[in-house]
């Protein structure tokens, strides 16, 4: 009786699929969870002017930033009160989310500035910000930095330079800062109220110790602008060292009282005193300078004096007592 099973040397009529239909399915299908999002508003921008000859703008590219797919974003500004839409076109200029605008802006109008994003799932506008370019600008760094000793001031350094050139033609003020290091340290100290200035004594430093020192610029009230201004980059550090101290015995300071001298002691402790303040301090005030300078005089006068009358020689060594005068 036939079985129903096909004679071993008969040929099969069960067909294969085709080759090319399996991969279609294999291949083919999306893929599930891919992950891939429209973009989310961009926010945090933030622009400056440099001396007022173009605009910089950066952003943040949404809470989540990361969109799984080609982003494109778009910053956009036109004149607050009228003109049409600008597009920037120089893009990651000071980063990945960014975009510089070199020439042709306008002074005394602001600006509406926004951007948008883009890709095959939506598009997002991030709020409109509205400046003056007044309100922006920053400059190069002072240039021209000098930094020498004060006489032999073993504690004390000058440090002059030049107001921005770029901005020479423009009505505006200018704060300065100072920051300066021991050069074996990667610690800064920052002096801030050096104000308009364009020179400082910075005071209180360790002797026969070189420093390194830079100064930064914040222009602020360009043409009677109210806003706090933007500070420079700071500029290349410039090195000089103070004198060594040739004062006798470890590490200097100030010249303690002696003995069989107790009415001294009250003055000694206040100058002593008022040493500390301006070694905490740098200082940049004529006033300060005065005062230090006086002191100083007197200071190293009184300890001339001293040594003097204990026979005490410039190397620490004292010297042979000398007799009643025959």
């Amino acid at each position: 009786m036939p079985t129903g099973r096909p004679h071993p040397g008969a040929q099969s009529t069960r067909r294969r699929p085709p080759l090319p239909l399996l991969l279609l399915c294999v291949l083919g299908s999306p893929r599930a969870g891919s992950g891939a999002l429209p973009p989310e508003k961009p926010f945090n921008i933030s622009c400056w002017s440099k001396n007022m000859k173009d605009l910089t703008c950066r952003w943040t590219p949404g809470a989540h930033g990361e969109t799984f797919l080609h982003t494109n974003y778009s910053l956009k500004y036109k004149l607050r009160w009228y003109g049409q839409d600008n597009t920037c076109e120089e893009y990651h200029t000071v980063g990945p989310h960014s975009c510089h605008i070199p020439k042709d802006l306008a002074l005394f109008t602001p600006y509406e500035i926004w951007v948008e994003a883009t890709n095959r799932l939506g598009s997002a506008r991030s709020d409109v910000l509205t400046l003056d370019i007044l309100d922006v600008v920053t400059t190069d760094p002072p240039p021209d930095l000098h930094v020498s000793r004060v006489g032999g001031l073993e504690d004390q350094l000058s440090v002059r330079w030049v107001s921005p050139p770029a901005l020479k033609d423009f009505l505006f003020q200018a704060k300065y800062q100072i920051r300066y290091r021991v050069e074996d340290s990667v610690d800064w100290k920052v002096v801030d109220d050096v104000s308009n200035q364009t020179s400082c004594r910075l005071a209180g430093l360790k002797p026969g110790t070189v420093y390194f020192v830079q100064v930064r610029c914040n222009p602020f009230g360009i043409y009677g602008s109210k806003k706090a201004g933007i500070w420079s980059e700071w500029s290349h550090p410039t090195a000089a060292s103070t004198p060594r101290s040739e004062r006798p015995g470890p590490g200097g300071g100030a010249c303690e009282p002696r003995g069989g001298e107790p009415s001294s002691g009250p003055v000694r402790r206040e100058l002593k005193q008022f040493l500390g303040w301006l070694k905490k301090h740098a200082y940049c005030s004529n006033l300060s300078f005065r005062l230090y300078d006086q002191w100083r005089a007197w200071m190293q006068k009184s300890h001339k004096t001293r040594n003097q009358d204990e026979g005490i020689l410039p190397s620490g060594r004292r010297g042979a007592a000398r007799g009643p005068a025959r």
